[in-house]
């Protein structure tokens, strides 16, 4: 098929899910010429349902941005529940650390940035948004010169098709890769340009939705004899719950009754906590990974969120990774763009390029405390294959001494994060609060 006229940006993001519509967002506000790729329909991402826990400073991030519905209809967490030994066990956050985090879905997010997008005009003909791109191959992103050797068909860019299968091509300074855990852009580069440094777990999550009132005003974390189990929340009607089971288990062989079977005998305990039951409308097991790509920029590419890491979700830290990622990263851009349109001689030359490597400096610290984070969570709330009595023992004495010392603020403060992505006064319990 005849490929169509070259266009030309100054951004182009290829992936349209919350990391790449928040930057969207700061770039359409900043007045930085961008154009989205995302391969889904915007309908199919408002439909898959992610579960979404909000650090304080994910939360003003999206109210400063103008996206304030999280305030009106999220439920701010002040804590969670730890349940071992069959009693529960309160971390405080506003105690430990001031902070609080906010239930509201990754769906959410989604909807709302689209929404806003949409009302910006970047949706329809000649928007920025594209939705049902997908991109086939990438060109010139990591062998782009700074535009020594001249012509635009040096600039890095993608190939992309549209929904009726029309081909295209585009071209941009600077090529972001935001298309979550199976980017394309990350998969271009062969192993001799990045390294990766991957962690898989012998454990899953058996996930399902219910139809049910809430089982308890916060999120439980559950250690047992018979695995871990987290009794999480979505709606008032509808709740997400979790149990620990082997990565190739089928959730089909399973029954309702038999679900039920297994998350009420994690949560058992003389205190007689009992879930509140009803129909299991989805089922799915989720496998747990981790994984970190450096450096994330390679040329005039460079990744954010899922493209770049990924984390199990026991410390709620993906969609907050992500977000932070964009808030650094359009922080560089818009230094980058303003130096380039100064003539401050970014632009000029391959090595002028070396600013946006300021980008992976400022992210690398919290990509990696959030790997220890969920991993340290993981190991100690999660039963292992071939865990020997001792091993078992010696988790729950860990989780004994982590509730009953100063330790839990350890907990407390990664879980609701650590301080501002760009400097300046931390979010506070009280800085996002303003619509409970």
């Amino acid at each position: 098929m005849e490929r169509l006229t070259v266009e030309r940006t100054r951004v182009g993001i290829v992936g349209g899910g919350p990391a790449g519509l928040l930057l969207s967002h700061l770039l359409h506000r900043s007045g930085i010429e961008h154009v989205v790729l995302e391969a889904r329909t915007r309908t199919e991402i408002e439909h898959t349902h992610r579960a979404g826990i909000l650090e304080a400073n994910s939360v003003q991030t999206l109210v400063e941005a103008g996206l304030d519905r999280v305030l009106r209809d999220g439920d701010r967490h002040d804590g969670i529940l730890l349940r071992f030994d069959g009693e529960d066990h309160r971390i405080d956050f506003p105690e430990l650390t001031g902070r609080s985090v906010w239930l509201y879905p990754q769906t959410d997010v989604f909807i709302d940035l689209a929404n806003q997008r949409a009302a910006d005009g970047a949706d329809g003909d000649g928007g920025e948004l594209r939705w049902g791109a997908t991109v086939t191959e990438v060109l010139d992103a990591t062998t782009y010169d700074g535009g020594t050797s001249g012509g635009a068909g040096d600039l890095p860019g993608v190939l992309w098709t549209d929904q009726e299968g029309a081909t295209h091509e585009l071209r941009c300074d600077v090529l972001i890769g935001a298309d979550g855990s199976h980017s394309t852009l990350r998969h271009t580069l062969s192993e001799s340009q990045r390294r990766t440094f991957v962690h898989e777990y012998p454990y899953a999550w058996f996930g399902v939705i219910v139809e049910a009132p809430r089982s308890a005003p916060e999120l439980v974390y559950t250690a047992s004899e018979r695995g871990f189990a987290l009794i999480s929340q979505r709606t008032d009607t509808h709740q997400r719950m979790y149990f620990q089971c082997d990565p190739d288990e089928n959730p089909d062989d399973w029954s309702d009754d038999q679900i039920w079977a297994e998350l009420q005998s994690r949560v058992d305990g003389p205190d007689g906590f009992r879930l509140v039951e009803g129909p299991i409308e989805e089922r799915s097991v989720l496998r747990f990974r981790s994984s970190v790509v450096e450096p994330v920029r390679h040329g005039r590419m460079l990744l954010a969120g899922d493209a770049a890491h990924t984390v199990p979700p026991t410390g709620a830290k993906g969609l907050n990774l992500a977000l932070a990622d964009v808030v650094v990263l359009h922080d560089v851009l818009e230094t980058w763009f303003a130096k380039r349109s100064a003539g401050g001689g970014v632009g000029g030359g391959s090595g002028s390029d070396e600013l946006l490597d300021e980008y992976g400096r400022r992210v690398s610290e919290r990509v990696w405390r959030a790997q220890h984070f969920s991993a340290w969570m993981s190991s100690m709330l999660h039963s292992h294959p071939g865990e020997t009595g001792f091993a078992a023992r010696r988790r729950i004495a860990e989780l004994r001494t982590l509730t009953a010392s100063e330790a839990w603020r350890f907990l407390a403060e990664g879980y609701t994060g650590w301080g501002p992505v760009l400097g300046g006064s931390t979010a506070s319990t009280t800085t996002a609060s303003r619509g409970r």
